[in-house]
């Protein structure tokens, strides 16, 4: 806290202790009000001007300083000004007032609260900066809630001084009439008690649920605004029509078969989509088999003199298919026409809200449903580079019908995607070089992060170009180019192949969003609300294509809520949890993270504290041969509260589940600490992270005392 919030804080806590000391509080009670109103009507006639000046500037001190007496005031306000000019009065008076200790509590310690709490404080903030005046509305209704809490929590939040101050105004207006009125009427008042009866007190909290009723009358509206071009059919075929069969729609139409829905589930390609096709299933068989040769190269780490190996390209490729075909019987028609799903294989198109068509082999139907669920995943982002339309290219998609190994690969992109692919094609012995725009590989981690893997990249003879920029591909003398840029200065790259990986679009285009008017975002996804929905309410979207993260696991995750959002959202729906989403990069060394990292946390200006342990020295890790990387644990200063967590090493991927575990639901490095974790293993990592935290936040004062305490035990 800088000096001016100190000088402001001695302020008013000198101003607060002042009113205590000398007894204020006893001229602001009902009695003393009664025994005064005489003297005061007194001065207000024959000083009308400086009695409203008097009255106007007090009000606002008490209101300002959070001090008991605000209600004495009110009634004071009736009592010596009349219901017109003491409503009028206490009206400015209280929000001003109220608006000054919403400013003073923000400047004091809204600071303080978002370094302390600064993920929670971010979820409230978006409900604040969508329907922030809406919920200041209802509270400012029902006198029920102290008006001063109203205003020091308010302040915390990212809710604006304008929208505060007329919306407060508005608010309080009912009760100050209902207390000035009392007020007039102060010689037959005995009690406070007496102001608000029951019956009124049910009024204002008819007035306070009377907004949120607005609300949901606006939404309503809204949505029939949407509707209002389309008939709505007399009855439906289905519960609901999924339109996607890769993760978000397979869990979506499980999670409805399950709760006994009628549900179509419509994939145009292939069941189990870019998940089990194209994208976590064969990248992963094939990190494995390069894994495996990287192993053997290293034997002799091992007391191995020699392995011979031999690498079939081929046969590494055909082994990615097998994989490919075991894994498909769990995403497969037979599997979920089991469960009670129909299956259609063919091509989907939304023809009004509650209207699918598909067109599949020789005939076409028109399916009526409640509910649509879109789940269409996405595509490799295609860069609009000069020549690229006169290349055979490769992408994550198409990679995988390779047989032959590229001698010269070039990859372009130096995300997860473009790091696990630039490996393991290096590793089975193509020459890869890396093309990166930005500084560093894995923007998205820490410069840490990106270093431990960059030297690995090295060590194994990846060229990687960072901050090269891919201008143009050039066909010279039969032979393919690709001319990059790099500080002004550029250069020829000769290739075989080139692997395009610097990204994924969300597939938002032929399946009739244009027609329906279904929004898009910023970022070319759908555009959903915290419960999936879409702008029509009974339209939903999950995983790639709705974003805002491109993980397998979290389209899942979001097509559980948007099921059972869209099969019982008329009587409850629940917002999409984001509040521990992990994620991993199978380079090696792995990469896996939960939460916020340190840039992330300097962005959103959230304090931390950093706790590393460094896996070189875990026993499990010496003894296996993979001493290096790190755990990294960010945490709320002075808390074992996680913030977030950064895995660098072998299979950070399964050793981030126990943080993730952690973060959902709130269990500290405390708890964990003292959580037994069998020796030797890797998992004995998170452990010893968490005894770095306590090696750095141990009792000084409490340890000085044990310590004399021993030592006169010695004696």
């Amino acid at each position: 806290m800088n000096s001016s919030r100190w000088a402001l804080l001695a302020a008013i806590i000198a101003l607060i202790a002042a009113f205590f000391i000398f007894d204020l509080q006893d001229y602001l009670t009902l009695d003393a009000l009664k025994a005064r109103q005489a003297s005061i009507e007194a001065y207000r006639s024959s000083h009308p001007g400086s009695a409203m000046a008097i009255y106007l500037l007090l009000y606002i001190a008490v209101t300002g300083l959070s001090l008991p007496g605000a209600t004495i005031l009110t009634l004071a306000g009736g009592a010596v000004f009349g219901l017109l000019w003491g409503t009028l009065i206490v009206s400015f008076a209280s929000t001003i007032g109220a608006t000054l200790a919403f400013l003073a509590a923000r400047f004091l310690f809204r600071d303080a609260v978002k370094a302390r709490f600064g993920e929670r404080l971010n979820a409230i903030n978006k409900g604040i900066d969508k329907d922030g005046a809406l919920y200041l509305f209802t509270l400012r209704l029902v006198p029920i809630f102290p008006f001063f809490v109203i205003n020091l929590v308010m302040g915390l939040t990212s809710l604006g001084v304008q929208t505060f101050y007329w919306v407060s105004q508005l608010g309080m207006l009912a009760g100050t009439v209902v207390y000035v009125n009392a007020g007039t009427q102060l010689a037959k008042l005995e009690s406070l008690s007496g102001i608000l009866s029951p019956g009124l007190i049910g009024s204002f909290i008819l007035l306070g649920i009377f907004p949120l009723l607005a609300h949901k009358i606006v939404e309503v509206i809204k949505a029939n605004k949407v509707y209002k071009h389309w008939i709505k059919p007399p009855r439906f075929d289905t519960n609901i029509v999924v339109i996607g069969a890769g993760s978000g729609g397979l869990v979506t139409a499980y999670i409805a078969a399950a709760v006994k829905a009628k549900v179509t589930l419509i994939e145009k390609h292939k069941m189990g989509g870019d998940c089990l096709n194209t994208g976590c299933v064969p990248s992963k068989a094939l990190i494995r088999s390069a894994r495996l040769l990287a192993q053997m190269r290293r034997c002799a780490d091992f007391g191995i003199k020699k392995a011979d190996v031999e690498v079939d390209f081929a046969e590494v490729m055909n082994r990615v298919q097998a994989i490919i075909k075991a894994v498909a019987p769990h995403d497969s028609v037979q599997r979920y026409t089991g469960l009670g799903v129909e299956v259609i294989e063919g091509e989907a198109k939304i023809i009004s809200p509650w209207e699918v068509q598909v067109n599949t082999a020789g005939e076409s139907r028109i399916i009526t449903t409640r509910a649509i669920v879109i789940a269409a995943g996405s595509r490799p982002l295609v860069p609009p580079i000069t020549g690229i339309n006169d290349l055979a290219y490769l992408t994550s998609d198409t990679v995988w019908e390779l047989r032959e190994l590229p001698k010269r690969l070039i990859v372009l992109g130096g995300g997860p995607i473009g790091c696990e692919l630039a490996q393991s094609f290096a590793r089975l012995g193509s020459q890869v070089t890396q093309v990166e725009m930005l500084p560093r590989l894995l923007i998205r981690e820490d410069a840490d992060v990106s270093a431990a893997v960059m030297a690995k990249f090295s060590q194994e003879g990846i060229n990687v170009l960072l901050g090269h920029t891919a201008k143009e591909f050039i066909n010279e003398n039969g032979e393919k180019m690709l001319l990059v840029e790099h500080d002004g200065n550029q250069q020829r790259i000769v290739f075989d192949q080139v692997l395009l990986a610097i990204g994924r679009v969300a597939a938002i285009q032929g399946y009739g969003l244009d027609s329906l008017g279904i929004e898009i975002s910023n970022s070319r996804t759908i555009e959903i609300n915290e419960f999936q929905q879409t702008n029509y309410p009974n339209i939903f979207a999950c995983g790639d294509v709705s974003g805002p993260f491109q993980f397998t696991h979290t389209a899942a995750h979001q097509a559980w809520y948007a099921a059972v959002n869209a099969l019982f959202g008329g009587w409850i729906k629940f917002r999409t949890d984001y509040s521990a989403i992990p994620w991993a990069t199978f380079t090696d060394p792995e990469v896996a993270r939960v939460g916020l990292n340190e840039q992330d946390a300097k962005a959103k200006g959230i304090a931390y504290e950093i706790s590393t342990y460094p896996i070189d020295d875990l026993d499990r890790a010496i003894a296996d041969g993979v001493a290096h990387g790190f755990v990294k644990v960010l945490t709320v200063p002075g808390s074992d509260r996680i913030l977030g967590v950064t895995i660098v090493g072998e299979q950070a991927g399964e050793l981030i589940a126990e943080f993730v575990l952690a973060m959902k639901h709130n269990i500290g490095l405390n708890k964990l600490l003292g959580t037994i974790h069998i020796y030797p293993t890797l998992a004995e990592a998170n452990k010893y992270a968490a005894g770095v935290w306590k090696r750095n936040h141990l009792p000084k004062g409490l340890l000085w005392c044990v310590a004399r305490y021993h030592d006169w035990r010695r004696r």
